[in-house]
């Protein structure tokens, strides 16, 4: 019954074409609407609203909400971290969907990424350059996900933006567990470059080859055994 009756909220919004921050119907005119109480509304849009589809603002009203697929991305990153937590290969699972997704798109990038993006490209690989050069000798997690931020950018796809950020959002809070498997911060720097001049010369068989490769170190650190006796949690206990 729930159920039903948040699908028929949903219909509404879509039949009448109600943007974000539209106005919905009051509370009774749902019920002679829909043929319900006022608790089965209000039950139903209180689960909308944890969808991010309605939006409740208590002495004002319900609204069309943002329709963000925030909730989704957040769900995805913490089923992805509890899997880790159940010795799962949840992580691996999250890098395969990300491996598939930018080496699928990247025909879409090579030789048509805007000037302004291939110079912000390049000075992101030059820092990274410059941060394996520094006494840590490491290329920043941040530095690495802005490269792949401004690489896919020109697409305008909003979902591919926050299925990266959850695998970022994942990786940063099982970080501790993985295995410090080494790596030459230059081969990191080789492989951004490799995939900056790839797509910069719209060669994408030499992109989709490089992507694959820098995945596949990845892949490398996530297949490797956990260490033993950390039972930390990043959301706390």
């Amino acid at each position: 019954m729930a159920r039903d009756i948040q699908e028929r909220i949903k219909k509404l919004i879509i039949d009448q074409r109600l943007p974000s921050g539209a106005s919905l119907p009051t509370e009774p005119e749902l019920m002679e609407l829909l043929g319900v109480s006022r608790n089965s509304v209000r039950e139903a849009l209180k689960a909308l609203q944890a969808m991010g589809i309605v939006e409740i603002r208590h002495g004002f009203g319900t609204y069309v909400g943002p329709m963000s697929v925030a909730p989704m991305i957040e769900g995805l990153t913490f089923r992805t971290v509890a899997g880790h937590y159940r010795g799962e290969d949840s992580l691996l699972q999250l890098l395969e969907l990300r491996e598939a997704v930018e080496t699928g798109l990247v025909a879409r990038l090579a030789g048509r990424v805007p000037e302004a993006d291939l110079a912000e490209l390049d000075a992101l690989v030059d820092r990274m350059d410059a941060e394996a050069a520094s006494p840590s000798g490491a290329v920043h997690a941040e530095t690495d996900r802005a490269f792949h931020a401004a690489l896919y950018r020109g697409l305008d796809n909003v979902l591919l933006g926050e299925v990266l950020e959850a695998f970022w959002d994942a990786f940063h809070r099982v970080r501790t567990d993985l295995v410090d498997v080494p790596q030459d911060p230059k081969v990191t720097c080789r492989q951004h470059r490799e995939i900056l001049d790839a797509v910069r010369s719209g060669d994408v068989l030499r992109a989709e080859r490089s992507l694959r490769e820098h995945f596949g170190n990845i892949r490398t650190r996530l297949s490797a055994p956990a260490p033993t006796g950390n039972t930390n949690s990043p959301y706390g206990t």
